[in-house]
């Protein structure tokens, strides 16, 4: 599991960038910027578009403190278009369908829903400075104003 002040660990995984284009991610790829790596269910639900939405909708404000977005999620590609279009996302999204980097960043795993115990996706978000540690870690976020603490995180 991560750890804030610890190392964040690296990963390889397709995405699509800000144009819609797709490319290979890593966070060796990502260091030199602070980074918020954020894990979300799935596409098009709720509160993973509401979610989505709050980051569309504070990008200004995210890039003046010099960050980059990535979010990550088990979908598809194509999910992901679908998701990124219909909602005019402009930063990138992230397919980890096999959930190896949401299981290392300890982002997949049991938890509760409707007072069952499943297995799935935790919502979690890091905050990743430019030499690849983490700053801050939230497990099991609400969505709803989740980027506003991040942006306090962030100094705004």
């Amino acid at each position: 599991m991560v750890s804030e002040g610890k190392q964040a660990p690296d990963f390889k995984l397709n995405g699509l960038d800000e144009k819609g284009k797709q490319r290979e991610y890593t966070l060796k790829g990502s260091l030199g910027k602070k980074l918020i790596l954020y894990f979300y269910p799935r596409d098009n639900t709720p509160g993973c578009t509401t979610e989505a939405c709050d980051f569309r909708d504070n990008m200004n404000r995210i890039a003046k403190k010099d960050v980059t977005v990535l979010g990550v999620s088990p979908d598809s590609l194509d999910s992901h278009r679908n998701f990124k279009e219909k909602h005019g996302l402009g930063f990138p999204l992230l397919s980890d369908p096999e959930k190896s980097v949401a299981e290392k960043y300890g982002a997949y795993g049991e938890k509760v829903m409707y007072g069952k115990v499943t297995k799935g996706i935790i919502r979690s978000t890091f905050l990743i400075d430019e030499k690849g540690e983490v700053k801050k870690a939230w497990r099991g976020v609400r969505a709803k104003g989740h980027v506003e603490e991040i942006l306090k995180a962030l100094g705004d």
